[in-house]
């Protein structure tokens, strides 16, 4: 699968085009997108399949080809896992009231991501930079 394959095939899926940006494709939408999205492009012989928010582009995953990029970038944007379970009357009671707790779980896990970070070796700089920034 090529990107302008792609293009037509999230189309004939029904994948909102805002949701995503296809390097050089036809099929991505002209004019203003969401800020958030997804995107394929190609970077130095490699495939990056990335998601942008805020301005700032991160890679998530590079591939040697595009075909399995598309591919990944495919499933990603067409993924029909089941939405989440509606919350029972206890669940929503105990979100009203906890709020403490909720925050002092999501402090948790914050760090107990920022420590998985910090083992990760450094990603390799892409030369994507944020708008406004003055390495650009």
């Amino acid at each position: 699968m090529d990107r302008h394959q792609l293009c037509e095939a999230l189309s004939a899926a029904g994948v909102p085009a805002g949701l995503y940006e296809i390097a050089d494709c036809p099929g991505s939408p002209g004019g203003p997108r969401p800020e958030d999205r997804l995107y394929l492009e190609e970077q130095a012989g490699e495939w990056v399949v990335g998601v942008q928010q805020r301005g700032m582009r991160t890679v998530l995953e590079r591939f040697p080809d595009e075909d399995r990029a598309c591919r990944s970038l495919y499933a990603e944007l067409t993924d029909r896992s089941s939405p989440p379970s509606p919350l029972t009357p206890e669940e929503t009671e105990e979100l009203l009231h906890d709020s403490e707790g909720i925050r002092r779980r999501a402090r948790e896990q914050l760090a107990r991501a920022l420590e998985i970070a910090a083992q990760q070796p450094p990603q390799r700089d892409t030369g994507q930079h944020a708008r406004g920034d003055p390495g650009r």
